[in-house]
């Protein structure tokens, strides 16, 4: 393909900047948060963020660490969002092919969304340096969205309207290879909390007199086990117990669960919810226990637009993948053998584009942003192939040279196919005829309730016990982008 003077001048700032995006990426990493909780990471990328000059929203529909950073007034809006939470449980010393915490019991780093932000924010800043000069029309929205890991928050910014005035979107994810994709590519998800409320009495002097919660739960998760039965292969439902009482000799007033509901489709998924929650009510009837829902989140299956797929690997292909020496090809394949998956090492080619990517049970929270608006979906180099995300040898290589070399070419990639957008807005409108063909008569409307607030204070207590210990490991030095 022909890079313009715009990409290449996007394209040598980004490798100015090298240091700058490792910098970040690895700082993200040494934070480790968990969802809801990243206020030093949303912290940093804000601050790099408003310094390139964008106009940045912070607490966006009231999630305290998502934020929403603007540049430009008119001409086509084009978005860009990722996530940067890490999960319990997961600390795991980087370049290490063993076991081996940071932090004993924390939380970290082992899909590489540490990466992912650093890419958002170097990619914008570098496709908004290119527009000044080169003065191209549009408008840039760039969105950080917290708390991916509990499916969480970029349903409440579509709810929200935050995507009501979006042309296109991208979305950039760390891979094992350097692919674009376009289909519909992960399910879709209910995230809800069934409590009881009973009443409690000493469990061995009156028992009678109680009322128990916590039987309403397991009547509940007995049900639910019946129904299995009864489900398509595809769908999926499971849980944790979050509150159970407390000690035996009392009579639990209170007891919940935490229920995730899967299925390929926005309609299966809530008929689905529907029926849990009518095994919920059998189970209060039965225990003369009183019922609350709490959905938390409901997200609709991820597409990926085959227009914006083809864009994006345009600029793959142009891009390449990184030269990887010895020593990172043996780390790789080091971990592979430890996670006993296929050791392949590291690979030398992009992925080509085939057809429709088929669908897998995951799912992610963008995917209300995919029927609202053309999607394109960029997965980037930056791990070793085939290494079990949430498994603790995903997390040693992502402040390693294989993570800052695939986090450049990722970052060179999203620039690329944004600014082709920019530069050639009947892009846009080609990938918003394919996705009108995508859809067919689908209409979208959100599955999370009108009313549902954020939940704001998940993940605190536990990230407040680990807190203070990983500041020890934190990143000393801050690099600018320049």
């Amino acid at each position: 393909m022909t890079i313009s003077s715009a990409k290449r001048d996007a394209f040598a700032f980004l490798d100015r900047n090298a240091q700058a995006l490792a910098t970040l990426s690895d700082s993200i990493f040494y934070f480790g948060e968990l969802g809801l909780q990243e206020y030093e990471t949303a912290g940093l990328m804000c601050s790099h963020l408003e310094e390139a000059g964008f106009r940045v929203q912070r607490g966006l529909s009231g999630f305290e660490t998502a934020f929403l950073a603007t540049f430009g007034d008119e001409g086509p809006t084009i978005a860009l969002h990722t996530e940067y939470d890490a999960n319990p449980e997961n600390s795991q010393a980087s370049g290490v092919a063993e076991r081996a915490e940071i932090t004993p019991g924390a939380p970290g780093h082992c899909e590489g969304h540490n990466v992912n932000g650093a890419v958002l924010v170097a990619s914008a800043i570098a496709i908004k340096k290119a527009m000044e000069a080169h003065g191209l029309k549009g408008r840039l929205k760039v969105f950080g969205a917290p708390a991916e890991e509990q499916i969480l928050s970029r349903p409440y910014f579509v709810r929200d309207g935050h995507f009501d005035d979006v042309d296109a979107a991208f979305h950039n994810h760390i891979a094992g290879e350097f692919k674009a994709i376009h289909g519909v590519t992960h399910v879709a998800l209910i995230s809800a909390i069934f409590r009881f409320h009973g009443e409690s009495v000493h469990a061995s002097t009156a028992p009678w007199r109680g009322r128990d919660a916590l039987d309403a739960v397991m009547m509940m998760d007995a049900g639910m086990a019946q129904h299995r039965e009864h489900m398509r292969p595809e769908m999926r439902a499971h849980r944790v117990v979050l509150e159970g009482g407390h000690q035996p000799n009392v009579i639990p007033a209170r007891a919940s669960l935490w229920w995730y509901f899967r299925d390929p489709t926005a309609e299966g998924v809530r008929a689905l919810f529907e029926k849990a929650r009518r095994v919920a009510e059998g189970a209060a009837l039965m225990t003369n226990t009183q019922l609350e829902v709490e959905t938390l989140s409901a997200v609709w299956p991820v597409r990926a637009n085959e227009t914006l797929a083809h864009v994006l690997q345009a600029n793959i292909e142009a891009i390449g993948m990184p030269a990887w020496n010895a020593e990172e090809q043996a780390l790789a394949r080091k971990l592979q053998e430890a996670a006993q998956v296929e050791a392949v090492g590291l690979l030398d080619a992009p992925t080509p584009l085939r057809g429709p990517s088929p669908q897998r049970a995951p799912s992610n929270d963008c995917g209300d942003i995919s029927w609202k608006t053309p999607m394109g979906r960029l997965s980037f180099p930056a791990t070793a192939p085939n290494l079990p995300f949430h498994h603790w040898s995903a997390g040693a290589p992502l402040a390693t040279s294989i993570a800052h070399k695939g986090a450049l070419a990722g970052a060179k990639a999203l620039a690329g196919a944004m600014i082709d957008l920019f530069e050639k807005p009947t892009l846009i409108e080609d990938a918003r005829r394919t996705f009108a063909r995508e859809i067919g008569d689908v209409r979208y409307a959100p599955l999370l309730p009108a009313d549902q607030k954020a939940p704001a204070a998940m993940n605190r207590e536990g990230m407040e016990r680990f807190r203070p210990a990983m500041r020890a490991h934190y990143v000393k030095q801050r690099a600018p982008f320049v």
